[in-house]
């Protein structure tokens, strides 16, 4: 359980993006377990419907707010939005992403800038119009989501690039934001059953099943993994257990590549 800011009695509240589905869903309903209100940023408000109830079912209060993390004024208008209803967010996990796969050859220029763009872009600006919030209480925790692609992986020249450029931001927040109690870290999940990956077993022309099967084949704990796994992970590193961890990349990954 999250206690409130030391010294406050007030409640912290939680910003979740890409958290109308997926893993974000799963961090923003594990995080209100923990005991934060939670703030359920993606690009469709109306999106965002079903992940606020589940917030608030667990007693927890919530908000939808539509956002594009890349846009700097869109993300200053949703952080400005979730203080003033919620109050000042004191963990911020950047899960906003979005792949546009294809072998180097073929992947346009557009392709390569809108991944970055929303993975790198996107993570800079939510820290940077957060961050403020989090110094100014003297604790504060930033989660980013790398991945095993990070790593390299065949036809995501550019999810992996972004996916690297997520673990070498992480680093360098964690060493400038440590001395005002806020921790940085990143999870790198490796094979997640979700929205996503069931789109890339289409382009692949397999049945999902069968790719889920053939990941869990190669996977040294044999199955593929769930959004929940990623937020048990998440829910650690925004403990105040996690208080002395800071600068890390955790693989949730079944292995050391997933």
């Amino acid at each position: 359980m999250a206690p409130s800011n030391s010294g406050s009695g007030s409640q912290r509240v939680a910003i979740v993006t890409g958290a109308a589905r997926g893993i974000g869903a799963a961090v923003a309903r594990r995080l209100s377990t923990d005991g934060f209100h939670v703030a359920v940023l993606d690009l469709d408000e109306a999106a965002c419907a079903s992940t606020v109830e589940s917030v608030q079912s667990s007693g927890q209060e919530a908000v939808g707010v539509a956002v594009d993390v890349a846009d700097g004024p869109s993300v200053e208008a949703a952080v400005s939005r979730v203080a003033s209803e919620l109050g000042p967010p004191s963990v911020l996990v950047n899960n906003a992403g979005i792949t546009r796969d294809n072998l180097l050859f073929k992947m346009s220029e557009d392709d390569w800038d809108a991944v970055l763009r929303v993975h790198l872009r996107g993570a800079f600006l939510m820290s940077k119009a957060t961050q403020g919030h989090m110094t100014n209480a003297g604790w504060g925790r930033i989660v980013n989501l790398s991945s095993t692609s990070a790593l390299g992986n065949r036809g995501q020249a550019n999810y992996a690039a972004a996916k690297a450029g997520m673990q070498g931001f992480t680093k360098t927040l964690s060493i400038e934001l440590g001395r005002f109690g806020v921790t940085v870290n990143a999870i790198a999940p490796g094979f997640i059953v979700t929205d996503m990956t069931a789109q890339t077993a289409q382009r692949l022309g397999v049945s999902f099943a069968d790719f889920q099967a053939a990941r869990a084949a190669e996977t040294p704990v044999p199955r593929v993994g769930t959004p929940d796994d990623i937020a048990h992970a998440v829910s650690f590193f925004v403990s105040e257990g996690a208080s002395f961890v800071s600068g890390q990349v955790l693989y949730v990954a079944g292995g050391p590549r997933g």
